[in-house]
Parts: structure tokens; sequence; C-alpha cells
């Protein structure tokens, strides 16, 4: 995927008519947020792998981990 420089970013931006630039800042807080969420779900997986290691590391379960 091709990253544009974030000077061509702006003067994109620049070019745009005021109604337009609400629909950017909104475009944009749906991603921030997006990645926010991403980020707590990471999170809290790997806040939850200690106690699950329990359930999931035994011997009777074993079989299990070959699938």
């Amino acid at each position: 995927m091709n990253h544009p420089d974030e000077k061509v970013i702006l003067e994109k931006l620049k070019r745009l008519l005021p109604e337009r630039m609400a629909e950017v800042a909104d475009f944009v807080d749906f991603l921030c947020a997006r990645n926010e969420g991403r980020g707590l779900t990471r999170d809290a997986t790997r806040a939850s792998l200690p106690a699950f290691a329990q359930v999931w590391d035994n011997t009777e379960d074993a079989v299990y981990d070959a699938l």
C-alpha cells in the first residue's frame, strides 16, 4: 500500500471545501476510535492469558493441542 507523505495529505486537505473538512474530521475520528478499540482488545487478550493458561495447559486437554 502506498503511504502518502504528510505534506501531500495536508495539501490535499487545503483544497477541500469547508463542509468536506467536517467529513474528513469525522473519518479521522472513526479511524482513531477503531485503532483504540483494537488496542483495548489486544490488551485485554494479553491480560487474560495467564488466567486462561491454567485452564488450557493441562494433560487432559493436550490432545486438542495437535488440532
